[in-house]
């Protein structure tokens, strides 16, 4: 898990959050409420699906716009296991580690692949979409 999350507020315009994940090299931004509750994320798939292809300005839409909500996130007492099937049930890649409704850390598929490479069958599609794993 990483504990250095980077997050914006909903009211950011998209181009804050591009421009953060540029410069910390990082895919994913999870956005979060005046509380400091975790409330989305945005990811490079949001930002080119939502805002590229479709030709927004970037400097006008605002996070709330773009994010993918409801989050879904996991608490810290999940199994790598467990986050690899939930990663390929739900076709995503980033899960934010919530607790008590405190963003703790962030699990990504790469986090998983480094700690467990078994799980890399598991996660199979998801990594690999046009040269799928086969699964024992």
């Amino acid at each position: 898990m990483t504990v250095n999350v980077k997050t914006a507020k909903p009211d950011a315009a998209v181009i804050e959050v591009i421009r953060k994940m540029t410069k910390f090299d990082v895919g994913s931004v999870v956005i979060i409420d005046s509380a400091r509750r975790p409330v989305g994320i945005i990811t490079e798939r949001d930002i080119l699906r939502k805002v590229v292809e479709p030709r927004l300005p970037v400097d006008v839409i605002t996070a709330l716009e773009v994010m993918t909500s409801p989050l879904v996130s996991i608490s810290p007492d999940l199994s790598v296991e467990q986050c690899a099937k939930l990663m390929g049930d739900k076709r995503i890649k980033k899960l934010p580690v919530v607790e008590d409704k405190k963003l703790l850390g962030i699990v990504t598929s790469m986090d998983l692949v480094r700690t467990e490479p078994k799980l890399i069958s598991q996660l199979g599609d998801l990594i690999c979409p046009y040269y799928p794993v086969k699964k024992e």
